[in-house]
């Protein structure tokens, strides 16, 4: 029997991320305010960041030297626009997309794309179109 096909069955959505930072109110603020998102909030450890779907970034110091992950983001055009200019004016560097010249942002799959690193050396992804959304 398939597993949603039984009784009860519960579907799977994504709920929360932990997200190693090296100052976790500087890398959760530093997403807060490129996005314009709410304050973030504590639990526990974390701090969390959540996002127009709900889906929280807790943020955690592990006191461990940890790499950068990737996270890509899907946001609106006024909320990509937005995020340029506090990109620009707080002299963050950006990408088109991995080894691309600082600098650019991509058009790929109908719509802009950037990259650019958090305070803790995590690399974002803001675009506009999904993956595969211009086939």
């Amino acid at each position: 029997m398939e597993v949603r096909e039984r009784e009860g069955y519960v579907p799977v959505h994504f709920n929360h991320l932990a997200v190693a930072a090296k100052d976790k109110q500087q890398s959760a603020t530093f997403l807060k305010d490129l996005l314009g998102l709410p304050e973030p909030t504590s639990w526990g450890p974390f701090l969390s960041l959540t996002l127009d779907d709900g889906i929280r970034l807790d943020y955690a110091e592990p006191g461990v030297e940890f790499p950068g992950q990737h996270y890509a983001l899907l946001v609106s055009d006024d909320v990509f626009d937005r995020a340029m200019k506090r990109i620009k004016a707080g002299g963050v560097q950006f990408w088109a997309g991995p080894g691309h010249t600082p600098g650019e942002i991509n058009t790929n799959h109908g719509g802009r794309g950037v990259y650019f690193d958090d305070p803790s050396g995590h690399h974002f992804e803001l675009i506009t179109q999904p993956y595969g959304a211009d086939q």
